[in-house]
């Protein structure tokens, strides 16, 4: 198995009615490597402005993103070629990530390479520090940017520093 820290972009709070603007994904290990780098056309009229504007791009740059079903088809061709067995999903907000990721699958393929589950990097460390208000945010390397890849190599990097300080006992 290999977790696969996911982070995405979208123009609104919720998928279907809104879009997944971009997203990225690295394999958790201590290189990094590989990363899958995805962006993808608007499905709906709906947008927010706010919203959007996070991802860094217009929505007249967005209506020339790729097909989401292409770059759907294209993420699953990258888990099955880069995790060993089943991939492990995970996020810093898998609420929020997970959602589109697991609706722009089952909606473009029909089936999620992820499976039924995912899991929170924020509610990890709020374990092993017994503490609910605590964040791991600290633990980043990588500048936080709302740029997909960027963000997930950040979160992998506290996913990996959390491991290494807490003794967690995990299979990478």
């Amino acid at each position: 198995m290999s977790f696969v820290m996911v982070d995405i972009e979208a123009d609104g709070p919720i998928p279907g009615d809104y879009s997944m603007v971009s997203f990225g994904a690295v394999i958790v290990n201590q290189n990094l490597t590989p990363t899958f780098y995805g962006k993808l056309k608007p499905i709906s009229e709906n947008y927010l402005k706010l919203a959007l504007s996070i991802s860094g791009f217009s929505r007249e740059e967005t209506m020339q993103f790729d097909d989401p079903k292409d770059v759907m088809f294209k993420f699953s061709i990258w888990l099955q070629q880069n995790s060993e067995g089943q991939p492990i999903f995970i996020s810093d907000n898998n609420g929020f990530d997970w959602m589109f990721i697991c609706w722009y699958f089952h909606h473009f393929l029909g089936e999620n390479p992820f499976g039924h589950s995912s899991v929170n990097l924020g509610s990890i460390y709020k374990g092993v520090v017994k503490d609910m208000f605590r964040n791991f945010k600290h633990l980043r390397k990588t500048k936080h940017t709302h740029n997909p890849i960027d963000d997930a190599k950040g979160n992998a990097e506290a996913f990996l520093e959390i491991i290494k300080q807490y003794d967690l006992k995990i299979q990478l």
